[in-house]
């Protein structure tokens, strides 16, 4: 033991050590058995039968016309924030 290290500080050397081990060791036994689970679910092929298929297009645009008082009142609001900037 060396001289200039006091009990105290080699006892809690060694327990976060130990706190180490056993959080790696909890770590590991988790992640096999989450592994393990998956393998359970899994039905040989890629995708999951319980997650619906991905859809190939995005959602239709919408599109509302202004009237022309709601146009001028949209322009007036943006060249009020232009201005701010």
């Amino acid at each position: 033991m060396p001289q200039h290290v006091s009990i105290l500080q080699l006892t809690g050397v060694a327990f976060l050590a130990l706190v180490s081990v056993a959080w790696l060791v909890g770590l590991i036994r988790m992640l096999r058995r989450a592994r393990a689970e998956v393998t359970v679910w899994h039905t040989g092929s890629a995708a999951l039968y319980a997650v619906p298929d991905q859809r190939q297009t995005g959602p239709h645009r919408e599109a509302v016309e202004l009237t022309p008082a709601e146009r001028d009142t949209f322009a007036v609001l943006i060249r009020q924030l232009n201005d701010r900037g």
